[in-house]
């Protein structure tokens, strides 16, 4: 199941649109409304939804989570850790009722994509951070991803880990380096290439590949994007648009070029080491998957203190190795490379995790889809992709 999530067509995207602002002002919450009465103090518990695999385990046990077991040994809260999050709008949709009706979600800290975590913020579902509580995340935290758009200052929004969305290829079957997105539509790859199905996870690559600055891309940019994709489709040029599942076409040999994930890649290259993952000349797209305090927790402080552990650069080294993703604390980088373990040291050289300078001069954080816009943008993908 991918951490990335996919929009499974106009039913669950168009209620979110709704939800979002879209003739439902209702639904907002203003500040003053967003906080409970804060029971960290004398219960020290904490209830923290995350998505599957995304913490390390034990090798032997894998009920096991190291770096979550430190956390309470340390500070005495105890963490309910639960990996209910499998899609961005299922669980959109299971936690709205709670928070459009001013009422607890049973969650203190949640995870999911920065595109989801937009709306959140916009609808004034989340509570602000105390940073003065946080010297680790002030401290340690990626300048690269430290003001989205959707959040400036991220100041209701942590990243757990980040990542990019690139171009995955089998450089020995195709027998050739691909450096740019505009090589995907090269002939010789007519029916071998896969494309994301999700509107939020696919668009900003395209839109890249033609140039655009994706920071302040426009609704005419994605209607050029929609334009030559549809060609592209009518053409038999791309072979599908998937999920996750664009994994196993790539380690089978039927697709020779996708779209892709970096940490998914790094799993596959353990396996074969003739799949390349490449950030393109044009750009690529830096994401990030967050962890927010929902309305009206309970533990806010406990949850506070659970996130700036993850920041320490240690324990940010820890869950990177495991994870594989790009790790939001640059410090980690050090903290791996002074390993004397040849394989955690070698972590500390992988772009995938830690991205050089180079590369970073290619990633940009896209512009995010509004509410208003939504409805209209995916009821066309979707009708592109067959969603």
């Amino acid at each position: 199941m991918s951490r990335r999530s996919l929009l499974r067509g106009m039913g669950g995207a168009g209620a979110v649109a709704l939800l979002a602002g879209c003739g439902v002002p209702a639904a907002y919450v203003e500040p003053g409304r967003r906080a409970g009465r804060d029971l960290s103090a004398r219960d020290r518990t904490l209830d923290f939804a995350n998505w599957p695999l995304y913490i390390d385990t034990d090798d032997d046990d894998t009920s096991k989570r190291p770096t979550l077991d430190a956390f309470s040994e340390r500070s005495g809260v105890s963490v309910r850790y639960s990996e209910e999050i499998n899609d961005n709008d299922e669980f959109f949709g299971k936690i709205s009722p709670a928070l459009m009706n001013h009422q607890e979600t049973g969650r203190d800290l949640i995870v999911v994509s920065d595109w989801m975590a937009a709306r959140f913020v916009r609808l004034g579902w989340v509570q602000e951070m105390d940073r003065a509580a946080q010297p680790n995340v002030g401290r340690y935290l990626d300048p690269q991803l430290r003001s989205p758009a959707f959040d400036e200052g991220r100041l209701h929004t942590v990243p757990w880990q980040s990542g990019i969305t690139g171009i995955a290829y089998n450089r020995k079957k195709l027998g050739r380096e691909i450096r740019s997105v505009k090589e995907l539509w090269d002939d010789e790859l007519r029916g071998k290439v896969t494309l994301l199905s999700g509107l939020d996870e696919s668009f900003a690559l395209l839109m890249q590949g033609n140039g655009v600055d994706v920071t302040r891309w426009t609704a005419d940019d994605f209607h050029t994007v929609c334009e030559q994709i549809e060609g592209l489709v009518g053409r038999r040029h791309i072979r599908r648009f998937t999920g996750n599942d664009y994994i196993k076409d790539l380690s089978t040999g039927d697709v020779l070029a996708c779209q892709a994930y970096s940490g998914d890649v790094i799993q596959l290259q353990a396996d074969n080491p003739d799949i390349e993952f490449v950030v393109p000349e044009e750009g690529a797209e830096l994401w990030a998957e967050s962890l927010m305090i929902p309305n009206l927790a309970q533990h806010k402080a406990n949850a506070e203190k659970l996130i700036d552990y993850y920041y320490e650069p240690e324990v940010a080294a820890e869950l990177a190795a495991w994870v594989n993703y790009v790790c939001p604390v640059p410090a980690a980088r050090d903290v791996l490379a002074d390993s004397d373990d040849e394989e955690l040291a070698a972590l500390a050289e992988d772009p995938l995790i830690f991205p050089d300078d180079a590369m970073r001069g290619r990633l940009a954080i896209a512009r995010d889809i509004t509410s208003e816009e939504r409805v209209e943008f995916a009821k066309r993908w979707n009708s592109i992709v067959g969603l």
